[in-house]
Parts: structure tokens; C-alpha cells; sequence
């Protein structure tokens, strides 16, 4: 099985195969990272994304990283957090899941991902890096071709949360 990595750092500057892009789902560019990685690709993507017509919750579409390092950009739209009730975490799992499918697909071997939904969708943090581990860990196990899939954190809070999550899923 490939390598998971926890690592704080600017996804916008990673040379990966792709970057995963916690999207609206419009796909047209919005806040946080969204919008740090729609202004560092440049306006092509966003021309390509106008192409693509949304994406829904949970789903993914996958575009060229222009002036990116990385040569992919997987868009995602996360759920937005209602108490949990409404089907956030599956979803969530979906993002992960339908991410790393697109990897696959496109001939991807590294991936690095963002925090998915914490921001301003409000998941808590820790319920969403237990998914996002185990999710990761799972699709790993059966895909050899994924070398390297990192969760590329902004601050260190974050990546405490996801260590936490991996260093579990580790111990059992």
C-alpha cells in the first residue's frame, strides 16, 4: 500500500500529481481554498470549470492545474454541516471516495488533499478526519497505483486532528 503523509503546508504549492479542491458546487471559484487555488491556477481555470456544469455533493471532476504545480485540480463539493443527521458524514466519505476514483481513472499517483467541509461548511474537525483517514486508508488498500496520498493542512490544528485520526486507524 502507498504512503499517507499529514503535512502542513499551502496546497497551492504542491507538485503532485493532483490537488483536490474543496469546491462549491458550482465549481466556479468561492472562498478558502477554493478560491486560493482558482486565483493561483489563473483564469483557465475557471474557463474550464464553466465547461464541467457543477458538480453535486459528495461527487468529483477533475480539470488541468494550469499554473499550478500540481497537473490536476479534483474538484469536490463537501456537505455542509446540520448536526450530522442529514447524511453529512456519507456524503463526505463520498468526496473522498469519488476523489480518489478520478485519481485512478487519470493516471494519477500522488493526491493531496485539503480539509474538506471544516471551514465555513462547519464540520467538525474531528469527525471529518476520522472519515477522511479512514476513507483514504481503505481506497489505498485496494488501488496500488496511488503511491502517495497526503492531507495538506494550513494550520497546525488541523494537522493535529489528522494525525490524531491516522496515528487510530494505525494502532487497530
Amino acid at each position: 500500500m502507498g504512503a499517507v503523509e499529514i503535512i502542513l503546508g499551502d496546497i497551492t504549492k504542491q507538485k503532485v500529481d493532483a490537488i483536490v479542491n474543496a469546491a462549491n458546487c458550482s465549481l466556479l471559484g468561492g472562498g478558502g481554498v477554493d478560491g486560493a487555488i482558482h486565483r493561483a491556477a489563473g483564469p483557465q481555470l475557471l474557463a474550464e470549470c464553466r465547461t464541467l456544469h457543477g458538480c453535486e455533493t459528495g461527487k468529483a471532476k477533475i480539470t488541468l492545474g494550469y499554473n499550478l504545480p500540481a497537473a490536476h485540480v479534483i474538484h469536490t463539493p463537501g456537505p455542509i454541516w446540520h448536526g450530522g443527521s442529514f447524511g453529512e458524514p456519507a456524503m463526505l466519505e463520498s468526496c473522498y471516495r469519488s476523489c480518489l476514483r478520478l485519481a485512478v481513472e487519470n493516471g494519477c499517483r500522488t493526491v493531496d488533499f485539503p480539509s474538506i467541509s471544516t471551514g465555513v461548511y462547519s464540520f467538525p474537525i474531528d469527525k471529518a478526519a476520522k472519515i477522511a483517514i479512514s476513507t483514504i486508508l481503505d481506497v489505498m488498500a485496494k488501488e496500488p497505483s496511488l503511491e502517495r496520498v497526503r492531507m495538506v493542512c494550513f494550520d497546525s490544528r488541523t494537522q493535529d486532528y489528522y494525525q490524531k485520526a491516522l496515528d487510530e486507524e494505525r494502532s487497530r
